[in-house]
């Protein structure tokens, strides 16, 4: 699980003309040793036209010439002025291949008028480079504002604050992915099983195994720090005895993986994970639900930060793929949301409330397999609002389940 933020680039100028650049080459070493270029190329962007008043996201594919890593990539957007109103949410650390990326960004509104709008991308010298312009016209409101629309009611009422509520095992019918039958699940009924199914005070994916500053989180694993009550386990965060290598407190919170334990199990490609989780309130707060083997093999089926409310961050950390999925009716502080995802061969598919939410394109191969991990983290503060204080902070989940 590793940071991304959600900066918008600092970046100073005005588009000349409609036209920008496709990309300043970059210089790699051919197999005889000469320089060879990188092109990039921009194949789609959207949206085509927003109306005022309205949030929308932008999303930019792109392809490469060959195989690099961008140290960001977003979508600008200029008024007649020349001000910068680029869209929120911008992604960092991005593969380009030829196979070509996409990336989402986060939510914005803006006035009725045109625009010139533009997908950017910038390399590790720090340069920024922007892709072919186009007009962007933003329509005024209607007369009569269309009414927000109303969450689909679940069979399972949203609980209230502090009363965890089951969730009954959905017919197969109800698994968004076809063809696919439950194979492995945490009911979370009873006690979490320490050892034969759990491991809770350590991870691989930890520098030191049971923390890892290195990755801006103030955790120290605790396994006390997971409970059962109800069906539902609560991870609670709190102020801890330990200091880490970096000189900041760590914060005891709790973590489940497979790894380690007696079983090991793995999820593999093809399979279907889902869970459904209550998302947290508390600052610094980090859940996630995603996977880790051998030093990767990560795929984010969600991450959540409280200071961007209504926002999951989707990661595919083996083949590049990233989301930024915003949703004010699903996703918030304090809400019960489900959450799957399927670890296709050439795309991941992610699933809000059964509902799809995005594809990838890129997948995790025909023969990916990791452990799963279901945690709390908690923010150092380098890319989101550090943890602090001495309030507990608190993450629940109903359930995970793996069908294949």
């Amino acid at each position: 699980m590793r940071p991304t933020t959600l900066a918008t680039p600092a970046r100073l100028g005005v588009l000349a003309g409609a036209a920008a650049l496709v990309g300043v080459p970059l210089a790699a070493a051919g197999p005889a040793g000469a320089a060879t270029a990188t092109t990039v190329v921009q194949d789609r962007l959207a949206p085509a036209g927003m109306t005022a008043g309205t949030a929308s996201t932008a999303s930019l594919t792109l392809h490469a010439n060959r195989c690099f890593t961008a140290k960001t990539v977003g979508v600008g957007i200029r008024d007649a002025a020349g001000a910068n109103l680029d869209f929120p949410g911008s992604a960092s650390n991005v593969r380009v291949c030829p196979g070509g990326t996409t990336v989402t960004t986060a939510a914005r509104t803006l006035p009725a008028g045109s625009y010139t709008q533009f997908g950017f991308w910038q390399d590790t010298a720090g340069g920024w480079h922007n892709l072919p312009a186009r007009t962007l016209t933003v329509a005024g409101a209607t007369a009569t504002p269309t009414p927000k629309p109303t969450p689909t009611p679940t069979s399972t009422p949203t609980p209230n604050p502090g009363t965890p509520t089951p969730t009954p095992t959905p017919a197969p019918s109800a698994v968004p992915v076809p063809g696919k039958a439950l194979t492995w699940s945490e009911e979370f009924s009873g006690p979490i099983a320490w050892g034969s199914k759990w491991t809770g005070d350590r991870s691989s994916a930890y520098r030191y195994g049971s923390h890892n500053p290195d990755d801006n989180k103030l955790d120290w694993l605790a396994p006390s720090a997971v409970t059962v009550s109800g069906g539902v386990a609560t991870f609670t965060a709190t102020p801890s005895a330990h200091t880490l290598e970096n000189g900041k407190q760590a914060w005891d919170t709790g973590l489940l993986t497979t790894e380690y334990s007696k079983d090991g199990f793995q999820v593999r490609t093809g399979d279907y994970i889902e869970a459904r989780v209550k998302l947290p309130t508390g600052g610094g707060a980090w859940p996630a639900l995603w996977t880790w083997k051998d030093g990767n093999n990560e795929i984010d089926s969600f991450e959540y930060h409280p200071d961007n409310p209504n926002l999951l961050e989707l990661s595919n950390r083996i083949r590049s793929g990233l989301n930024y999925h915003t949703d004010a009716n699903a996703v918030a502080p304090d809400r019960w949301v489900t959450i799957g995802t399927y670890y296709g061969a050439d795309s991941v598919d992610w699933y809000v409330n059964g509902a799809k939410v995005f594809s990838d394109g890129t997948g995790v191969g025909a023969n990916w397999s990791a452990y799963p991990i279901l945690n709390l983290s908690l923010s150092a503060g380098q890319y989101h609002p550090a943890a602090s204080g001495s309030a507990p902070v608190s993450f629940s989940a109903d359930y995970l389940r793996v069908y294949r």
